[in-house]
C-alpha cells in the first residue's frame, strides 16, 4: 500500500512537473520563440557642465531636479577681468587701423613722388637728346625715379605689415569674446539637473564642475543576452520595454550590441549564472516618446527588455507587449 502510495506521489510530481515545463513558462510568459529578453533598469547618460576657464561663479540659474533645455543657461561665470581685457583689445584695433591708414597716405604719396620722378625724367632725356642739358642732370633724375620707385614699394610693404597687425589684434579680441561667451555656462542637451555641484562666489578652476544632468535625450536600458541569442539581434531591430508600474508596454530599437561577451551583471547571484558569458544589448527609447512624456521619465526604473530576433518567419508580440499608449504606438511606427 505504501508503495504504491509512493509510485502515485511521484506520478504527480512527473505530471506536474512536465506541466510546468510545457505550459508554466510558455502561459505564465507568453513568450514565443524568436523573442528574447532579459532584465535591466531605465539608464540615461550624464552630462557634466564644467567651466572652461577659471573664473568666480556670478550665478546659477538652475536646481536639482530642474528639467533645462538646450541651449539654456544654466550659470555665469564672473567675466569683468576679460571684459577689461577686451576693451584693450579693441583700442589695439584702433590704432593699428589708424596705422593702416597712415600707410595708405604714405602709398599715395610715394605714388605721387614716382610720377614727378618718371615725367621730369623723361624731360631730361628729351633735353639730352636734343643737347640743352647735361648726362649728369639726367642719371639724377634716373636715380630720383628709382628712389621714388624704391619708397612706393616700402610703403606698400608697410600696408601689408600694418594690415596684418589689424587681422593680429581682431583675433586677440576674437579670442578674448570667445572666452567670455564660454563664461556663460549652457546645457548642451534636454536634461534634468541630478547634482548642482558649485555656488554662486565660489572661484572654479578650468574644467570645475557646476552640475551635472541626466541627458533625456538618449534614455536605454540594457539588457544581457546569452551568445546563442546575441548573434541574432542586429542594430534596428524592434524592442520592447515593460515595467511593473505601467500597464503598457514601450516601444524601442536596438541601438548597440557589444561585439565582446562579458559576464552578467552583478545582479544575478547565483554562481552558474555568473560563469556563463553575456553579451550587452541597449535599446534605444524614441526621443519624440520622451519628449512628449518629459516629466514622467525616470531613471533607475527597473523592468524586463523584449527584442525580435533575425529570423524568418518574424515572431509577433504576445498579447501584453502589444499593448501600447497612443503616444507610443505612434512611435513605434515612426520608427
Amino acid at each position: 500500500m505504501k508503495r504504491s502510495n509512493i509510485l502515485i506521489v511521484l506520478a504527480v510530481a512527473v505530471v506536474a512537473g512536465i506541466g510546468y515545463l510545457l505550459f508554466g513558462r510558455s502561459g505564465a510568459e507568453g513568450i514565443p520563440d524568436g523573442i528574447a529578453f532579459g532584465n535591466g533598469r531605465v539608464e540615461a547618460v550624464q552630462v557634466d557642465i564644467s567651466t572652461k576657464i577659471s573664473g568666480r561663479v556670478q550665478e546659477i540659474s538652475a536646481q536639482e531636479g530642474d528639467l533645462v533645455q538646450p541651449g539654456q543657461t544654466v550659470a555665469l561665470i564672473d567675466t569683468s577681468q576679460l571684459q577689461a581685457q577686451l576693451l584693450r583689445a579693441k583700442a589695439d584695433i584702433a590704432s593699428a587701423e589708424s596705422q593702416v591708414a597712415a600707410a595708405e597716405a604714405a602709398i599715395a604719396q610715394a605714388k605721387a613722388q614716382l610720377i614727378l620722378a618718371e615725367q621730369e625724367l623723361q624731360r631730361s632725356k628729351a633735353l639730352v637728346e636734343r643737347g640743352h642739358t647735361s648726362q649728369e642732370v639726367y642719371d639724377n633724375r634716373t636715380s630720383q625715379r628709382d628712389v621714388a620707385r624704391a619708397t612706393l614699394r616700402a610703403a606698400e610693404a608697410t600696408l601689408v605689415s600694418r594690415q596684418r597687425s589689424v587681422d593680429a589684434a581682431n583675433a586677440i579680441a576674437q579670442e578674448i569674446q570667445t572666452q567670455i561667451d564660454d563664461c556663460n555656462l549652457k546645457a548642451p542637451t534636454i536634461g534634468r539637473v541630478l547634482y548642482r555641484l558649485a555656488e554662486p562666489g565660489e572661484v572654479l578652476s578650468a574644467g570645475g564642475k557646476v552640475m551635472t544632468i541626466v541627458n533625456l535625450a538618449d534614455v536605454y536600458m540594457e539588457i544581457f543576452l546569452p551568445s546563442g541569442q546575441a548573434h541574432k539581434v542586429s542594430v534596428g531591430s524592434e524592442a520592447r520595454l515593460k515595467f511593473d508600474i505601467i500597464d503598457h508596454a514601450l516601444p524601442g530599437k536596438v541601438s548597440f550590441v557589444s561585439p565582446e561577451s562579458q559576464f552578467t551583471p552583478k545582479q544575478v547571484e547565483t554562481v552558474s549564472e555568473r560563469e556563463k558569458l553575456m553579451f550587452r544589448v541597449k535599446i534605444r527609447v524614441p526621443r519624440e516618446l520622451i519628449e512628449k512624456h518629459i516629466d514622467k521619465v525616470k531613471t533607475g526604473v527597473r523592468g524586463v527588455g523584449y527584442v525580435r530576433l533575425d529570423g524568418d518567419p518574424t515572431p509577433q508580440w504576445p498579447a501584453f507587449l502589444q499593448k501600447l499608449p497612443p503616444s507610443a504606438a505612434a512611435a513605434a511606427k515612426a520608427n
